[in-house]
């Protein structure tokens, strides 16, 4: 296919692409009216068309896609850069040393193993909120966070010297999302003198959020990242796209969070798990770059791959303003307007996509969202209805069962030992956090502006709640000073805490043991409210049962209140100087207000200067000292740092597939159950089998650190898969954390899977529906695998998981009939065979669980093999997706 054609770069000279209105003269006339995001996937296989891993079949499925019925057909997708965070880019770069020294052993050259594709790593997750609402806490809780973090960050600075095109932005920088949307992204690139989209995965599922400037790009696990990274396509069924066509404008005071819960909330109901999302018409138009950045955020909460937005004029403004070059913001617009990708449509039937929604952006209202879920959005004025019923209703039904009012004296440890009252739903976090928020000036001026008109009136937060601001960059500093803003949070108790996802990921730190060891006693259903992205179970902070997501101007309102308890649409959430009752529309800030402070602090110099130099800014992260050299020195004294065992036995020669017989199961699971309840996240506690083995290996409790930290250590992190203290395992009823039943008894799942393991009996999983839903936790997958696992049931995956899962060699099924779960999910003593499975095994092919209870007859139920594709089903029969990259290089 001769596609090659010129464009006129903004360096003023002629640059080579692979033209998408060529491919539509050789056969393709409808090729104009496919989804923009669609079209950019196909650029990228009509450049990296070699008829091996991208072949002539592939580019004519995706030219001649048809919305309305996409088929079942795999797409090669090979993106054109790697983002990382720390939490999940460590385990990768482990991974990747391992792989080295296996290469290494085997008497090759160690360097086979490099990426092929830029790979930025932004240290993002490990900073914790220690240290809040003093001057004094941004630096005490970074020095923490190089105590606690040394030999990762020893590690890191191995590989960037060990590996060509590895890069790291150190901690106190910023968030991996912000950073890539302020800094890294470039929306055009260019090798060899062709020019191509800016395109990407990332190892966090918000990655999404560069969507917002026209990136396509989203989370996978730190599987398929690896084998992205080492040259292999991220296959991935061709989806179905569905267009939200935005009309109207945002009402006064209505904020980007307001708009991205309400679409979090319209497209969970619409079903979009697994699809593209794409926004436009002239509500989407019109909104600014950070707002659609907001909006693309939280793709992972409504469910879709992507939220995309296409790159018009503001997207060429967001560029200028951030202060990418000139030449390379007229680069980006020339190149859009030769491939026929420029602009936002704005007629409904423009395009074609699978299922077209309406949203009229008029019609959104404040609002927040949980208090356990994203997806759970309550507006502002119903909050105190909806507070007292989900307060009465049972736990089965999402409540949390109290009827009773409840107050209590707590002593804060931290603040002079002040006393302080709290009752069911009293605040005790409130968090300015997450790249969801931060990234946005608006909203962040907004919060400012309200804590100044608070600091007026004399409002005070009571001294019980930990008030924190955790900005996504120092760009959000710079601006707030400017304004003389941070001054006005800094008296409210919003000081700064660190450059990171802090209480967003769980990373809250701790509350004052006087305050926790009350709520605990006396079982008190305190309230966290954060703007942030996601509030499951037991995530912020495991004390904290009812997490509210809102707006940052709204966690500063609710941090004033003291309570979600409240209708802050009528009542008055304090009292001022003098006396009077203060409302929330007497401290709101006006949209001029907002413009105003925006227009005279967000300069192109800001961005450029502080993006240049990153060492000179985090002088700690020079004094780190590292190993050199092409293969890493495993330090078996480690308790963060370990070479894992995916390699051991290696053979190149594919597995066969084999039936499961005997097989027991290890939990059995009811819905929404969360990569957050699978995988090790936030604290260590210490009467667990992860807590007893750093005991073990001369580890002081206070230096646990959180699981994250400790990815690199499978050791650590096997043991605390399924270690949730709130998972329910329904083996053990009425119980919650990570328990089991084994011959009669109750242990650990980490013991129970070892005594299994020893006596060679298979292991599954159960489960209902959107298994795995929430961040691409790798180590979901992988410690399921490490503790034996076999086989996962359920009646539905979320995307990533299950593609991690086959990545990890374990097998997700899916039930065909979703009320078969209903007869398997008491049977605690029963053994399990997964049967017509063979090498012969087909995608989303039928097979049998036979299940044999220890009484009754045994009985047959259908499932569906959720081996998707066939070169899934070549990661599968290698042991997964890192054995079987290792073939290929090997081959």
């Amino acid at each position: 296919m001769n596609t090659l054609r010129t464009f006129t770069t903004g360096y003023g000279t002629q640059g080579n692409f692979y033209s998408l209105p060529a491919l539509a003269d050789q056969g393709f006339p409808n090729l104009a009216r496919l989804p923009i995001s669609i079209r950019i996937v196909l650029e990228s296989l009509l450049r990296n068309h070699d008829g091996l891993k991208v072949s002539d079949k592939d580019i004519s499925n995706l030219a001649n896609y048809n919305a309305k019925s996409p088929g079942d057909y795999e797409i090669p997708f090979v993106v054109a850069r790697i983002v990382l965070q720390d939490f999940t880019g460590v385990p990768l770069l482990v991974d990747l040393a391992a792989m080295r020294s296996a290469v290494n052993g085997m008497g090759r050259d160690a360097k086979m193993i490099e990426p092929l594709v830029p790979v930025d790593l932004v240290v993002d997750h490990s900073v914790q909120v220690d240290y809040a609402g003093t001057g004094d806490a941004l630096e005490r809780n970074l020095d923490l966070e190089f105590h606690r973090n040394r030999e990762r960050y020893e590690f890191l600075k191995w590989g960037e010297q060990a590996f060509e095109t590895f890069k790291v932005v150190p901690p106190g920088i910023g968030i991996v999302h912000q950073v890539n949307l302020e800094y890294l992204a470039k929306c055009v690139l260019e090798k060899n003198g062709v020019f191509y989209p800016d395109t990407l995965v990332g190892t966090d599922s918000h990655t999404t959020m560069i969507n917002g400037l026209g990136v396509v790009g989203w989370g996978v696990g730190g599987i398929e990242a690896e084998a992205g990274m080492l040259g292999q396509p991220v296959t991935f069924l061709v989806p179905e796209v569905v267009g939200v066509y935005l009309t109207g404008k945002l009402n006064t005071g209505v904020t980007a969070t307001d708009l991205v819960l309400l679409v979090t909330e319209v497209l969970r109901k619409t079903k979009v798990v697994g699809k593209f999302v794409e926004f436009y018409g002239p509500g989407a138009k019109a909104l600014s770059l950070p707002d659609r950045a907001t909006i693309a955020n939280m793709a992972p909460e409504y469910g879709a791959t992507m939220g995309f937005f296409g790159i018009d004029e503001i997207t060429i403004g967001y560029l200028t303003g951030t202060g990418r070059p000139a030449e390379l913001c007229t680069t980006v617009e020339n190149y859009y307007k030769a491939q026929g990708l420029w602009g936002i449509p704005t007629e409904r039937d423009a395009l074609e996509f699978s299922q077209v929604v309406d949203l009229d952006l008029s019609t959104v209202k404040p609002g927040v969202a949980g208090p356990k879920r994203p997806q759970d959005r309550i507006d502002l004025d119903n909050l105190k209805v909806k507070w007292a019923e989900l307060l009465a209703a049972p736990t089965a039904d999402g409540g949390f069962a109290k009827s009773e009012t409840l107050t209590a004296t707590v002593i804060v440890d931290s603040k002079a030992n002040v006393h302080d009252q709290i009752q069911h739903g009293s605040v005790l976090i409130a968090a300015i956090t997450s790249c969801t928020n931060t990234s946005n000036p608006s909203v962040m001026l907004a919060a400012g502006l309200l804590a100044k008109k608070a600091n007026a009136l004399g409002l005070t937060i009571k001294p019980s709640i930990k008030t924190s601001l955790g900005p996504g960059s120092r760009v959000v500093t710079e601006y707030l000073n400017k304004t003389g803003l941070q001054a006005e949070l800094d008296t409210l108790g919003f000081q700064t805490v660190g450059y990171g996802c802090t209480t967003c990921i769980g990373n809250s730190g701790p509350l004052d043991s006087g305050i926790e060891d009350v709520v605990k006693s006396n079982d008190i259903v305190a309230a966290s409210v954060l703007s942030g992205n996601r509030n499951f179970e037991a995530r912020v902070h495991q004390s904290v049962k009812a997490n509210f997501l809102m707006s940052p101007p709204l966690v500063v309102a609710f941090a004033l209140a003291g309570t979600i308890n409240i209708d802050l649409t009528k009542e008055p959430l304090g009292t001022s100087k003098d006396g009077k009752p203060v409302f929330l529309a007497d401290i709101w800030p006006s949209g001029q207000e907002i413009t105003d402070a925006m227009n005279s602090s967000l300069k192109p110099d800001i961005f450029q200067r502080l993006y240049t130099g990153f060492s000179d800014q985090n002088p700690k992260w020079n004094q780190i000292k590292s190993s050199t050299g092409e293969v890493y020195a495993w330090d078996r004294e480690s308790t963060y740092i370990q070479e894992p065992p995916f390699f051991d036995g290696f053979s190149p020669t594919p597995r066969d597939i084999v039936e499961i017989h005997g097989a027991r199961p290890l939990g059995i699971f009811g819905d929404s159950v969360t990569t957050d309840h699978i995988s090790p996240a936030g604290a260590i506690k210490m009467d667990s089998p992860a807590g007893r083995y750093l005991l073990e290996e001369g580890v002081g409790y206070p230096d646990f650190n959180s699981y994250g930290s400790r990815r690199g250590n499978d050791r650590v992190m096997t043991r605390g898969t399924f270690a949730n203290v709130r998972i329910k395992n329904l083996m053990v009823p009425d119980t919650e954390g990570g328990v089991t039943r084994i011959k009669g008894e109750t242990k650990d799942i980490y013991d129970a899977a070892a005594i299994y393991q020893q006596d060679a009996t298979p292991t599954i999983i159960i489960g209902g529906e959107d298994y795995g839903m929430g961040s691409s936790r790798d180590w979901a997958a992988k410690g399921t695998n490490l503790l034996g696992v076999k086989a996962v049931i359920t009646k539905s995956f979320e995307r990533i998981h299950r593609s991690n899962l086959v990545g990890m060699g374990v097998l997700p099924c899916n039930f065909v009939n979703k009320d078969d779960y209903e007869k398997v999910k008491g049977l605690v003593d029963a053994t399990f065979d997964l049967t017509g499975i063979d090498n012969n095994l087909k995608p989303m092919q039928q097979a049998t669980l036979q299940v044999h209870p220890v009484s009754g007859a045994s009985f047959s139920i259908p499932v569906v093999v959720r081996i998707d594709t066939p070169v899934e089903k070549d990661y599968y029969r290698a042991g997964g997706i890192l054995p079987y990259v290792l073939a290929q290089i090997l081959d």
